[in-house]
């Protein structure tokens, strides 16, 4: 018998809208099908890494301004020159591969835009391409920009999973964090004077160890675990690199097994002792929001390796910055240092670059973009336009619009850890001056080889 027939009135167009609910966006990539195939992981890099090696060093040796910003071993080291240069030569800069841009309104607009997606998969071409890496790919390859990473995806799909994390990077949540981001602080600095030590590696002692103790407790990770995971990050981190050798690349996926075979026991882990840690919350999810292994791996590869490979290499360029300019230092010990982080940010951003491609027919600032097209969004060259920032080349920690750096992104993508990123920035700067106000760079800095980190591989200071 019918609710109707028995006088109960019938909401039609709730049961067309539940009938009509759309199903939850999931990734449906296929990955390894082919990956038991002897050479499989050098078929993987020639396709991702190898193609770009060599269009790269082909297209530089014929003048490409875009190239040379990889394969010219001084714009390599400092890139800023080669920024200038594409800015002198218009808003859109078309090289043999790829179109770049370092206007600061441009890229803004591209990073916002919805007509651009993380992918450049429209063109059939593309597309066959990516298909082959991705079926050649071992499942415990995926890198950090590989999919289904964050990066990686758009629309409902990235949302859905920026939707999963996002309570915990929140303004108020990472507010809460203060006081635990401090007491690590304290930990780091107490044990630097328990050793007695004059003069220390910041990257090994203090800016890389703060950001990982935090990530990992949101993590569910013990202390034993951290130093591997912080070395296999770092491994991991060099994916990004556009360029790697097939000897980087291979060394770069041991530790990426590394991750994903510690990341496999630690959710296997969590299921049977669940924990309140963001991972150990996402593990406990279940009916729609269930989330596949690939895919809580991929989270927590991302999560790991953005929580502290940004923030490692904003603290120790903070801090060369600094050292550098003497004046800035004591502005900043004034005036409190958040201005000298958001400074940081723009004019030394810790990730210089990002790609987009058009998802359909589309304008930006008079280009015409078709499907697929692609472009380089200099961060690193907008965040220093001088239609936007004035004396753009100067490191001024009491510049007013300096927060209107790229550095975090813009748009869908905006970082989702940027408030946790800028507070451990701020605390590990006013704590570490705090206890060591005499603190200054000395010789054997090492910068990070890495194209699209910024960072430094080695910063030894004196207390």
């Amino acid at each position: 018998m019918s609710p109707e027939s028995q006088g109960c009135p019938v909401d039609h167009a709730a049961l067309g809208a539940t009938a009509e609910k759309p199903a939850v966006p999931r990734w449906e990539g296929r990955v390894g099908q082919w990956s038991k195939v002897p050479g499989s992981a050098r078929m993987a890099w020639g396709l991702n890494y190898g193609l770009s090696r060599f269009g790269f060093a082909m297209a530089s040796r014929r003048g490409d301004p875009i190239a040379r910003l990889t394969t010219d071993p001084v714009l390599r080291a400092n890139p800023y020159p080669g920024y200038e240069d594409l800015r002198s030569r218009g808003r859109f800069v078309a090289g043999r591969f790829v179109t770049a841009t370092v206007d600061h309104e441009v890229a803004r607009s591209i990073l916002r835009s919805p007509d651009f997606v993380t992918g450049g998969d429209a063109k059939p071409v593309q597309g066959r391409l990516t298909n082959a890496y991705y079926g050649l790919l071992d499942e415990r390859h995926i890198g950090p920009i590989d999919q289904p990473s964050m990066l990686s995806v758009d629309g409902d799909l990235h949302l859905r999973y920026r939707r999963l994390v996002t309570r915990a990077f929140a303004a108020r949540s990472v507010a809460q964090q203060e006081d635990q981001v401090r007491e690590v602080s304290a930990q780091l600095l107490d044990s630097l004077e328990a050793d007695g030590v004059r003069g220390f590696d910041l990257v090994e002692r203090f800016a890389g160890q703060l950001p990982v103790a935090v990530i990992a407790d949101m993590l569910g990770v013990h202390g034993a675990d951290r130093d591997r995971l912080l070395a296999w990050g770092d491994g991991a981190a060099q994916l990004l690199d556009p360029d790697l050798t097939w000897r980087q690349y291979r060394s770069s996926i041991r530790d990426v097994r590394g991750l994903h075979d510690w990341f496999t026991d630690h959710v296997q882990h969590l299921r049977h002792r669940p924990d309140d840690s963001l991972l150990g919350r996402l593990v406990q999810l279940e009916g729609d929001d269930r989330l596949e292994e690939v895919e809580l791996r991929a989270i927590g590869l991302l999560l790991l390796g953005a929580g502290f490979e940004t923030t490692v290499n904003l603290i120790s360029n903070a801090v060369a910055l600094l050292d550098a300019h003497p004046e800035q230092r004591a502005a900043a010990s004034q005036d409190g240092w958040s201005g000298a982080i958001e400074e940081t940010l723009r004019y030394e951003p810790p990730v210089q670059l990002t790609f987009r491609a058009a998802r359909t027919p589309t304008e930006i600032a008079g280009h015409r973009f078709e499907p697929g097209e692609g472009v380089l969004v200099m961060i690193a060259g907008a965040n220093r336009d001088p239609a936007v920032f004035e004396d753009a080349s100067t490191f001024d920690v009491r510049r007013e619009n300096a927060g209107e750096h790229l550095s975090l992104s813009h748009g869908a993508h905006y970082c989702v850890g940027a408030n946790l990123a800028k507070l451990e920035g701020r605390v590990a700067l006013e704590t570490l001056y705090g206890r060591f106000p005499e603190l200054r760079v000395t010789d054997g800095a090492k910068r990070r080889p890495n194209r699209v980190l910024r960072g430094w591989e080695r910063l030894p200071v004196a207390v």
